[in-house]
């Protein structure tokens, strides 16, 4: 995955030991909202990604979505307004 523009629906990066990324993985769920999610310490391109959106940190929750835009750390309420739901 070299492109951020190709994302057909919203990707959360994310690792095993974030608590945000918990945190928003369930809420998502509990609304509905599905996504892919990818463990960047487990996938260097994805790490790239974060880096290239956060300045180059490697902070998560980071999500991408179909139009190529990005969150860091966004709320649930966040994903759903640009999601239109």
């Amino acid at each position: 995955m070299s492109d951020i523009a190709s994302v057909e629906k919203p990707i959360m990066y994310s690792t095993v030991w974030c608590g945000y990324c918990q945190r928003l993985k369930a809420q998502l769920g509990r609304e509905g909202i599905t996504f892919t999610e990818i463990d960047i310490e487990h996938d260097p391109e994805a790490a790239a990604i974060v880096e290239k959106v956060n300045g180059g940190n490697q902070t998560v929750p980071t999500v991408v979505f179909a139009d190529g835009t990005a969150m860091t750390n966004p709320t649930a309420k966040q994903v759903k307004e640009k999601l239109g739901l």
